[in-house]
């Protein structure tokens, strides 16, 4: 019978040496298939490892998006820019009154080389019932609106 290459992370060291493994491939000059698979997997069994044990909360969409803007040093005109929108949608946007729409996560991963997954994450929107601006949080967890 074939041993496992890796098994579901148990230790902080085992975690270490799957994060250091990880990272040489990941920044392998040249990438196979298998190799492809191989950091699905440990990525996959490092973030279920993160889940279980990190204090640390990932941000949702548009507090990330936020922290990129000012490390990038980019105003919401950029991002109007960027996303080929117009500047009230990115400030509703930032406001939690649009969620993003599958074109702009595609458009910010991209440009921020990122998994999509960190800008499609669930969220609260603000609106009402009938789904106009007001100052209460409906239960609306999608981020990809459109």
């Amino acid at each position: 019978m074939e041993t496992l290459k890796y098994k579901v992370i148990k230790s902080d060291k085992q975690y270490d040496n799957y994060c250091r493994i990880l990272q040489e491939l990941v920044f392998s000059p040249s990438k196979s298939k298998a190799m492809n698979d191989e950091i699905d997997l440990l990525t996959l069994i490092i973030e279920k490892y993160d889940e279980e044990h990190a204090t640390f909360k990932a941000p949702d969409p548009v507090e990330l998006l936020k922290s990129l803007m000012k490390d990038h040093k980019m105003k919401a005109v950029d991002v109007a820019c960027l996303l080929e929108v117009s500047e009230g949608l990115v400030s509703d946007m930032l406001k939690y009154k649009k969620g993003f729409s599958k074109k702009s996560i595609r458009i910010l991963s991209e440009r921020f080389k990122m998994r999509q997954e960190a800008f499609n994450r669930p969220y609260e929107l603000i609106l009402n019932d009938s789904g106009n601006r007001s100052g209460r949080k409906s239960k609306n967890k999608l981020a990809a609106v459109s």
